[in-house]
């Protein structure tokens, strides 16, 4: 007999309950910040941020861009980051932004997202080139079990191209958030919430707001608290789905809090996880 496979919102929600926790932590290694005696070893930077902040997130997010840009090592110690995160129990979001055509989407969604395991447990993807690109990573989902978060508002400023007003009156980041709650809706688990999710920037609490309006069921993954100057008091509302129906995401504030702490980078790392941990709790309202 087939056993049905939860759906990666269902997975999330379980963690978010076990945890108490919405936190995201954001892997963005830069050899240049980390501390002198790591000399620049990608891998084990991130695999000890990974066991400092494990009991207060329910996932971490490699940024690809930094582990792309050292080559193949780069991609090596990315790889290894994600099993040794899946390991400490958490969730891993690869943040690579894709979107293509078809064939190149069915290419990034079989490289991320249909593993025997996955790479990862969600992919953030980009929706500017319509459904058929972004169809291979909805297969991927309803297959079960992964999920994608799509960009909806980023945290940037974005206006030349988000807000531009269309014939209707709305801005156009509106339209593609109908769009994420149209794609989401065969995807939506027993907790009610689906896994495609929407990135929309904690930096614009106005559109964190309208956007929960637009996407009822989506999972919002919220970054740019932190040093993008995003504040967790603002968000509120983005949690009106329930405890798990957004995510704080949160990246150099926290992987390399040691510069303003003076302790031990895992320590400042742990530390600043678990306060963004209890701030968010506490400002989501349940």
């Amino acid at each position: 007999m087939a056993v049905a496979t939860l759906t990666f919102a269902d997975r999330l929600a379980a963690e978010v309950e076990r945890k108490r926790s919405q936190i995201v932590v954001g892997l963005d290694p830069n050899p240049d910040l980390m501390p002198v005696e790591l000399r620049g070893d990608v891998a084990r930077f991130c695999c000890g941020i990974v066991d400092a902040v494990a009991p207060h997130v329910v996932a971490v997010k490699p940024q690809l861009a930094f582990f792309e840009a050292l080559g193949a090592a780069g991609i090596a110690a990315f790889e290894q980051v994600c099993i040794y995160a899946h390991r400490a129990g958490l969730l891993v979001i690869a943040d690579g932004k894709r979107g293509d055509i078809g064939s190149t989407a069915r290419a990034y969604s079989q490289a991320y997202l249909e593993g025997d395991p996955p790479r990862a447990d969600a992919l953030t993807v980009n929706p500017w080139l319509g459904r058929d690109a972004i169809e291979p990573f909805l297969g991927a989902v309803r297959r079960g079990g992964v999920g994608i978060f799509v960009l909806v508002r980023t945290s940037n400023a974005g206006g030349d191209l988000q807000d531009v007003i269309l014939k209707d009156g709305r801005p156009m980041w509106h339209h593609v958030a109908s769009l994420v709650d149209e794609w989401g809706e065969e995807t939506t688990g027993e907790t009610g919430l689906s896994s495609v999710g929407a990135v929309v920037g904690a930096t614009h609490p106005r559109a964190v707001t309208e956007a929960r309006r637009l996407m009822p069921r989506t999972i919002f993954l919220l970054p740019g608290v932190g040093a993008q100057g995003g504040s967790v008091a603002d968000l509120g509302r983005a949690f009106q789905s329930g405890p798990a129906s957004a995510l704080v995401s949160a990246s150099r504030s926290v992987i390399y809090a040691f510069k303003e702490s003076g302790t031990d980078y895992r320590e400042a790392a742990g530390a600043e996880a678990s306060r963004l941990k209890r701030d968010v709790w506490a400002a989501s309202g349940w």
